[in-house]
């Protein structure tokens, strides 16, 4: 028999997703896959090389478990570079992806007892690295019209003797929304007054749009830097998904103790990503703003057109590379001796029918949206939102 701690959880749903819409185009079916949270471009050559670099001079072998001390040093000037942040060595530690690094936290803070305050909607896999730890997830409602950012007024209404810690994406998957400093400024207030860490999940931090500027909650006083523990990586900023590598600055203690238990578990990140990452960091960055400008013009087109789609609404997001649309009052539609009643059922339909695979809101925590990733082409954008169209003309949409 299982563990209770594996009956606890569910498969990842992106993920699910995604391997669908795949098995299903390597059966021949023609899918436009907006549901996966991937750039479509390719890693830069530089970084490639460096990889390719480390192999032909043998360093392939175990590194230091919490990464080879040339890219702390690189993870140390970007965050003082780009977040007004000063770490020292043993306030970093490097781990295989962003999501290994929240992972080591939830181990390394988590316990029975526990109480983690997630925001939702939030990143599927926040829930279920409470509950695995044997903690328990405390979800905060935010709404569309406040941006999707937590009104501090309803986290303070969450804070028990038991809140362990505050888990903050910004920009969020899946609103691709952008925190402001004045509300992070609030938010860093609670949790010095009342004595809980911040897990600040800033994966998507180069990816900001309209002029907007990212915030890191930890630049915002010594007393809520010794609170935050900083979560970032190369999987967004530099197309790097598959080179499975995170980092992670914070308080000694806690990075410690997050080091060992991946002694433990991984060991170190792959040592030919760790030579990639010290380039990506350290040499040109204009591949970001190139990425960066094509997202942005992508964003646009996607937000204006689902805006033109009777029974949905779509508010313009600041940051990532999604696009949130309420789709609430598509609920109750027919199609054949079908109801549409939920975004599962929604999602199924367009997947079915359309041959467009977009993420359930449900699995985010908000059952009146979906998710639709716009890191793919514009052709299949156009193509992909016109079947949404089509597929939508042939329901009985309520209004």
């Amino acid at each position: 028999m299982l563990s209770p701690r594996a009956q606890k959880i569910k498969p990842s749903p992106t993920l699910a997703i995604d391997s669908r819409a795949k098995a299903m185009k390597a059966s021949g079916i023609d899918v436009i896959n907006f549901g996966v949270g991937e750039p479509d471009f390719d890693t830069p050559d530089n970084i490639k090389e460096a990889a390719c670099r480390a192999i032909r001079d043998g360093f392939t072998k175990y590194t230091a478990v919490g990464g080879i001390d040339p890219l702390k040093d690189a993870i140390i000037g970007k965050f003082q570079k780009d977040n007004n942040l000063a770490y020292k060595r043993e306030e970093i530690v490097v781990s295989c992806g962003a999501k290994h690094s929240l992972y080591n936290i939830a181990q390394a803070l988590y316990g029975p007892g526990d109480e983690v305050i997630i925001p939702s909607p939030y990143w599927v896999s926040y829930p279920d690295q409470v509950l695995l730890n044997d903690a328990k997830p405390v979800f905060v409602k935010t709404v569309e019209s406040d941006s999707f950012m937590v009104r501090p007024e309803a986290l303070e209404a969450c804070i028990t003797k038991n809140t362990k810690a505050l888990i903050l994406n910004s920009p969020s998957n899946p609103t691709g929304m952008l925190y402001d400093k004045k509300t992070l400024e609030k938010i860093a207030e609670l949790a010095v007054k009342h004595n809980f860490y911040v897990i600040s999940d800033e994966i998507y931090e180069k990816l900001v749009y309209d002029g907007v500027t990212h915030v890191s909650i930890a630049s915002l006083g010594e007393e809520v830097r010794a609170k935050t523990i900083v979560v970032n990586g190369l999987s967004k900023s530099h197309a790097m998904t598959g080179w499975r590598l995170g980092y992670a600055a914070g308080p000694s203690d806690v990075i410690k103790a997050m080091t060992n238990i991946q002694s433990q578990s991984t060991s170190n990140p792959n040592s030919m990503t760790q030579k990639a990452a010290v380039e990506a960091l350290n040499g040109p960055q204009e591949f970001i703003i190139t990425m960066r400008d094509e997202f942005d013009r992508r964003r646009k087109f996607v937000v204006t057109e689902l805006n033109t789609i009777p029974g949905m609404s779509c508010i313009m997001p600041n940051g990532a590379f999604y696009a949130f649309p309420n789709t609430a009052k598509i609920y109750g539609a027919r199609f054949g001796d079908k109801t549409i009643s939920s975004s599962t059922d929604l999602a199924l339909y367009l997947l079915e029918e359309a041959k467009v695979a977009l993420v359930h809101g449900e699995a985010f925590g908000d059952d009146n949206y979906v998710r639709i990733s716009y890191a793919t082409s514009m052709d299949d954008i156009r193509k992909g939102l016109e079947r949404i169209r089509q597929a939508l003309q042939n329901l009985e949409i309520r209004k």
